[in-house]
């Protein structure tokens, strides 16, 4: 059984197994990478030799760090990389682990290029020039991001946005609008690949995509469980709301903001549809925030983004990364093409 996997920016892994008793045989890894000193490349076929073939990819990380004698240097690949192409060689599912995650934080920009980002890193993950990615967001000033399919005078008073300061954008996805502002949201998105949620329906890759967040939160105190479609809920209320886009290739946007520390009299004022969400809601004093994350942690928003981060590489592994410069330049371009333009933004009065 062959299997091969090319790593975003690195190089070719090649995996060649035969099974015997359900076990990997004859096991060798090849690709064009560099590995110092070249003996190491016995150890990494010595250690997958005999596991059984249903091993996750951690126990065969796990068996190849503890063959691959301490001073070897891979360079262009990983040992994640390596348990990949042995994985899709024997042809099982693939799993959050099955890929090399990258994690990255483009702090403070303005929503139209935070949407041009979303929309360049998706088609890198579809394109395969990017790792497949989780970004979080810092908003640089309050805004509001209406879906795709919504109307914007039936959604935004722009009046009211016009004398708050609030400035109005549209995503490339649907479901409802957001309200924002600097430090009162915690907002990430996931640019993955198709096979992670392959034979899923939507309704069940919304839920699947954000079980790491619902531990997250639990394991801080949130009382955090996911309400369909695609909401993030406690007792204490909604805390966020998920939206998705597919791109060629299967790659799968999804994106999500939660309120940490929202005022819902701006929101009310601001948004038309928010009027009407919350009037049965007794939200009407101007000191009334929706506030379940900080409220139920008691924690500053960056210790919970933290907390965040931290368990996605625990359940999923991940290293940081960053945005590239011609990523920063064609997201820049977008923003001005796109995502601020008039006609966009108005494309459904």
């Amino acid at each position: 059984m062959h299997g091969e996997y090319k790593v975003p920016g690195g190089k070719l892994v090649v995996a060649d197994v035969e099974l015997r008793d359900d076990r990997l045989s004859s096991v060798q890894i090849a690709g064009d990478f560099f590995l110092e000193p070249p003996e190491a490349l016995s150890d990494l076929c010595a250690a997958l030799e005999g596991l059984q073939a249903t091993s996750s990819a951690e126990a065969m990380v796990a068996a190849l760090k503890a063959k691959l004698r301490p001073d070897a240097a891979l360079i262009g690949f990983s040992l994640e990389s390596v348990a990949i192409a042995v994985r899709r060689a024997l042809g099982v599912a693939k799993t959050w682990r099955d890929f090399e995650w990258e994690i990255i934080d483009t702090g403070a920009e303005t929503p139209a290029m935070h949407l041009a980002i979303d929309d360049v890193l998706a088609r890198a993950v579809a394109e395969g020039r990017r790792a497949p990615t989780l970004r979080f967001w810092e908003w640089e000033r309050p805004a509001i991001i209406i879906g795709a399919f919504q109307s914007l005078r039936n959604e935004v008073d722009l009046e009211a946005t016009e004398r708050l300061g609030v400035q109005t954008v549209r995503r490339v996805t649907g479901g409802g609008a957001m309200f924002v502002e600097p430090g009162t949201a915690i907002t990430y998105s996931l640019y993955a690949p198709g096979e992670l949620v392959d034979g899923m329906s939507f309704a069940d890759s919304y839920a699947f995509l954000d079980n790491w967040v619902l531990k997250a939160l639990n394991d801080l105190g949130v009382d955090a469980f996911y309400k369909p479609l695609n909401d993030i809920a406690s007792s204490k209320g909604k805390i966020g709301g998920a939206a998705q886009k597919r791109y060629g290739g299967g790659t799968v946007l999804h994106h999500v903001t939660m309120a940490y520390d929202m005022d819902a009299d701006k929101m009310m004022q601001v948004l038309r549809i928010g009027r009407e969400k919350l009037s049965d809601k007794g939200t009407k004093s101007a000191a009334k925030r929706v506030d379940p994350v900080r409220s139920q942690t008691g924690l500053d928003r960056r210790a919970v983004i933290d907390r965040m981060k931290a368990t996605f590489m625990e359940l999923n592994g991940g290293r940081d990364g960053k945005v590239t410069p011609d990523e920063y330049r064609a997201a820049g371009a977008l923003a001005d093409e796109k995502f601020a333009t008039p006609e966009w933004l108005a494309s459904i009065p």
